[in-house]
């Protein structure tokens, strides 16, 4: 029994020893239920709404203002014309469009009818079907009340509508999906290869090697990172050809400006790797780093399922250092809408201001190591 309790105490200490370790085993649990509680919203509590008003009359600006005053949209774009829709939508400014037809008031009240077009971004298949519902009822909600104030009763007709998804008009959840798995995939493979590299070296003692070669720390890091760029570029190629052959999800913008972005997105992964195993002493606290620290964030906090905007402010804030959550912007920007550079330079340069800080930490903290 005595040997027993011996033994069961030296798994403890094997534990603890390492405080990072410990850490994470009892900071993790604590995280992952306030992620899930704060970040799993099905609600939608800002929607950027752009109007295409053809007929410029009291109930169209009504209806506007009704819309407005749910707290829910937020006014961002007047269009003169329709042919501003497309453009809008790729720019990324508005998630939604209304378009009313020209004299709606008129129309409405001749024949108690009036046509409405309401475009949503279906690059995001939930998040448009939940947006197109609740437009739609604040609409008729609207109609029904102004109806039955003009005639006294309440007619059985109010609004047609006609509801467009840009970029996924069959609404097919795999354009939601396959960004999102590009973003995870690449960041866990090489954030995960990575960071286990020097932790290796150091737990199997030739680190000292290394430095008998008079190498510079920046000389092992980019040596440790080069297999990895080709191995994560192969798994990147893999999916994309899967993604359009099998899946069937097209990439409507540049193929070459995809591949670069991709490239950058695997720099950062890599980048971010190498520092996590700087400033970890062993393979499976980096693992669990890894994993644990970049897997939820990923899911949770990039947009890849739930909506950032819906999030609380904190959690909004938190995402924005996130790589991913720029990576699926530019992804989902180029192969489903189409987008040149020109609407993406922004994220890019995110991405290299992420990845420059990541790699300059990295060898400050490594060549701290080795002094």
């Amino acid at each position: 029994m005595s040997r027993f309790r011996a033994f069961v105490l030296k798994e403890f200490y094997h534990i603890f020893r390492d405080r990072r370790t410990a850490a994470i085993l009892f900071g993790m649990p604590v995280l992952q239920l306030l992620l899930f509680g704060y970040a799993i919203r099905n609600e939608i509590n800002e929607v950027k709404l752009g109007i295409c008003d053809l007929s410029h009359d009291t109930v169209t600006r009504k209806l506007t203002t009704k819309l407005l005053s749910t707290g829910t949209f937020i006014a961002i774009d007047n269009l003169h014309n329709p042919e501003e829709i497309n453009q809008t939508f790729a720019s990324g400014l508005v998630d939604e469009v209304i378009v009313f037809e020209p004299a709606f008031a008129s129309r409405l009240q001749r024949v108690g009818v009036g046509h409405v077009q309401v475009i949503t971004d279906g690059s995001d298949p939930n998040v448009s079907r939940i947006i197109t519902g609740y437009t739609l009822s604040v609409i008729q909600d609207y109609l029904r009340e102004y109806l039955k104030e003009k005639s006294g009763d309440t007619p059985h007709a109010g609004v047609i509508s006609v509801t467009v998804m840009m970029f996924n008009p069959a609404l097919k959840s795999v354009y939601l999906f396959v960004p999102g798995l590009m973003a995870l995939i690449l960041m866990l493979v090489s954030a995960l290869m990575t960071s286990i590299s020097i932790t290796r070296e150091k737990e199997n003692g030739t680190m000292e090697v290394l430095l008998v070669f008079s190498l510079k720390p920046a000389q092992i890091i980019i040596g440790k990172v080069v297999p990895y760029v080709l191995l994560a570029f192969i798994n990147l190629i893999t999916i994309l050809a899967l993604a359009f052959f099998v899946f069937g999800v097209p990439c409507r913008g540049s193929v070459v400006l995809l591949l670069l972005e991709s490239l950058l997105f695997i720099g950062t992964a890599l980048s971010l790797g190498i520092f996590i195993s700087t400033i970890t002493a062993s393979q499976q606290a980096a693992m669990m780093i890894s994993l644990a620290g970049l897997l939820l964030p990923t899911i949770l906090l990039s947009g890849f399922i739930f909506p950032v905007a819906s999030m609380p402010l904190p959690l909004q804030v938190i995402s924005n250092i996130i790589p991913a959550k720029w990576y699926l912007i530019i992804v989902r920007a180029i192969m489903l809408k189409g987008a040149s550079f020109s609407y993406v330079w922004k994220e890019t340069m995110v991405l290299v201001v992420m990845t420059a800080i990541l790699v300059t930490a990295s060898i400050i903290k490594f060549s701290e190591r080795l002094q």
